[in-house]
């Protein structure tokens, strides 16, 4: 469809970014905070995302420093970190006071089972109960985590992205976005289950 942009098609534009709305809305759902999300809805920010990139796509064409759906993916932050800084910083009653009645985006199935993944937890049938358990178990401990190991886990887990895309996207061989992934993943496994202290 980028060919076809290139060539002048009327019509290959919208498609094009029409393919990417509800990927996009998987991005910003992801990372907008739950309290904000009260306040602006996904959807809004998505398409001031597809309309940065509309106008800004010949410039995207002439130079394409990244493949295109990462760089519609970092369009996508700039406007959730804008996002965040007008309702945090606006001289006006803080959100923060405010409690939250959403559950983080990433509290999903996926993260239930790269939870399970991680605490190794057995499958039954009586097993309601375990995986309520375990997911707020995650949710707590993907809140500990620095933001950076969290990004990484998302993207990977969440946005469904390669390595190799996550290398492009943090501007880091694929080796050092491979090491970081796994880096945060041991973090986030040694806050789901601790070491046993000496003694226990």
């Amino acid at each position: 469809m980028l060919d076809a942009v290139r060539a002048g098609d009327s019509t290959a534009v919208e498609r094009l970014l029409g393919e990417f709305r509800e990927p996009l809305r998987r991005v910003v759902g992801i990372r907008l905070d739950p309290v904000l999300a009260r306040r602006v809805d996904a959807s809004d920010i998505v398409q001031d995302v597809l309309l940065e990139a509309n106008q800004r796509l010949i410039e995207y064409l002439r130079s394409p420093t990244m493949p295109f759906h990462l760089w519609l993916r970092h369009l996508a932050q700039d406007r959730i970190i804008d996002s965040h800084r007008r309702h945090r910083l606006a001289q006006r009653r803080s959100i923060d006071r405010e409690q939250p009645l959403n559950r983080p985006a990433w509290a999903d199935e996926s993260s239930l089972q790269l939870a399970a993944q991680l605490v190794d937890t057995e499958k039954t049938p009586a097993s309601a109960a375990i995986h309520q358990e375990l997911q707020r178990r995650l949710e707590a401990s993907l809140a500990e985590l620095a933001e950076d190991d969290r990004d990484i886990i998302l993207m990977r887990h969440h946005e469904q992205l390669s390595n190799q895309d996550v290398a492009a996207a943090l501007n880091l061989t694929e080796a050092a976005a491979s090491m970081r992934y796994l880096r945060a993943l041991r973090k986030l496994r040694s806050i789901l289950v601790p070491e046993p202290k000496v003694g226990d």
